[in-house]
């Protein structure tokens, strides 16, 4: 590719990106690239067709950017050297919260949806790294328990499962009381090899219960790899592009099956740089026409990371900035 194709590709999907229309031969000349004709222009739009960057809706129209040509893009606006003006307003709001984890993280998806008319996700991964407060085992009947479990920073967790017999009540708050003596303050990584001899020492008439309920407790936490939260949904279907319904069932059902959504995450959390997806970069089925920004943060010493799903004509540089802003707040606020 020579500068002269790159700078098009770079022009046309800034036009596309800024006015929603297709950018003609006139248009590029004009605005972005002087001293060139038209006709040059337009040979060169026909060559970078061929190669795939662009694509025309009909015969006379201009050109329309395809994900290949948003990943020049993308790639020049992180690449360069983007002086990051961090956002003063998102800071002041986040450092003004004084709410717990899961608040603020609500809270946080609601602002970035807001700034950006994205989806935004959050989510706080590995549960069993955490930080234990609270473990609350509740009977809800018979077998059937219901256990509570608090994180630092307020974050709770719930699930319920079924004990292979019937327990009394007064077994289950011992059970509680010794869980919490041993994991209040660690993390269950620190605390789960322990627990097994100090909480069942004593408690043999309900041992096997007992231990299916360590057990029970030990598959959520090790299994459940992220909590997520999300906003934005109704912002997206304001937007042109989600008026066709596969695509705004994709983005749906992405966030709702979150095991998808899970993959993507973890992939940014082992890189703990920004990362892009594009069109078909994204691996959900149905996500060809959409894009995917996520970022790692720290948040009162977990891990979290932060996220925009939203259009291929998304304005990366002000979702970056965003991304980026509350990203830097999040750490200042975890650091006080």
């Amino acid at each position: 590719m020579t500068e002269r194709q790159l700078s098009i590709i770079l022009a046309v999907v800034y036009e596309y990106i800024k006015t929603g229309e297709p950018a003609g031969s006139r248009t590029i000349v004009k605005k972005y690239i002087r001293g060139l004709s038209p006709a040059t222009i337009r040979n060169e739009m026909a060559d970078l067709e061929e190669m795939g960057y662009f694509y025309q809706p009909h015969a006379s129209s201009g050109r329309l950017p395809t994900a290949r040509a948003y990943r020049v893009y993308v790639d020049s606006v992180t690449s360069r050297a983007r002086a990051h003006s961090r956002n003063e307003d998102i800071r002041r709001e986040i450092m003004g919260s004084r709410s717990g984890v899961e608040d603020l993280l609500n809270h946080v998806t609601h602002l970035m949806a807001r700034l950006t008319n994205c989806v935004a996700v959050a989510a706080v991964p590995t549960l069993d790294d955490a930080e234990i407060q609270h473990i609350d085992l509740i009977l809800v009947g018979g077998s059937n328990v219901l256990a509570l479990i608090v994180l630092k920073g307020g974050l709770v967790h719930h699930s319920q499962f079924n004990l292979p017999y019937d327990i009394e009540p007064s077994a289950l708050e011992e059970l509680s009381r010794r869980i919490n003596t041993v994991a209040c303050g660690h993390s269950w990584s620190e605390v789960r090899e322990a627990l097994y001899n100090y909480v069942l020492n004593g408690l043999e008439e309900a041992e096997t219960s007992c231990r299916e309920a360590i057990n029970q407790i030990d598959n959520f936490l090790t299994g459940q790899n992220y909590k997520f939260f999300s906003s934005g949904a109704s912002h997206i279907l304001a937007l042109p592009h989600f008026q066709t319904l596969s695509r705004l069932q994709a983005v749906l059902s992405l966030l709702e099956q979150e095991k998808p959504l899970a993959r993507l995450i973890e992939k940014c959390r082992n890189s703990k740089a920004l990362r892009i997806s594009l069109g078909d970069e994204n691996e959900t089925e149905g996500m060809e026409d959409n894009a995917m920004i996520l970022i790692p943060a720290r948040l009162r010493q977990q891990k979290a990371v932060l996220g925009l799903i939203g259009p291929l004509r998304m304005d990366y540089e002000k979702s970056i900035n965003v991304l980026e802003s509350v990203a830097d707040a999040l750490d200042e606020e975890s650091g006080r």
